[in-house]
């Protein structure tokens, strides 16, 4: 199983959300299409055809924060985004 398939696996499950690495979720959110501005230590993310616009920050140990992993699920579940062609690269 490819690396970006189990991340979206696990984090579709909800029992992992303090343990995403923060750079995997970034890298994530680009593989489905999202478009990356950074200002300071705000990574944001926006993708044509999506009204919400993702705004997240890493904390200190790089790992993402819980409640934006909890949203970006979210949003990948409101969306139906396509994620079954996801294989490392």
């Amino acid at each position: 199983m490819g690396k970006y398939r189990k991340l979206i696996l696990t984090l579709l499950t909800g029992q992992s959300d303090k343990n995403i690495k923060f750079q995997d979720l970034c890298n994530l959110l680009k593989k489905l299409g999202f478009e990356e501005r950074i200002k300071g230590s705000h990574h944001i993310f926006f993708k044509d055809g999506i009204d919400e616009i993702i705004n997240i920050q890493p904390l200190n140990d790089g790992k993402a924060k819980p409640y934006q992993v909890k949203q970006i699920r979210n949003l990948i579940l409101k969306y139906k985004l396509h994620y079954g062609g996801l294989d490392d690269v």
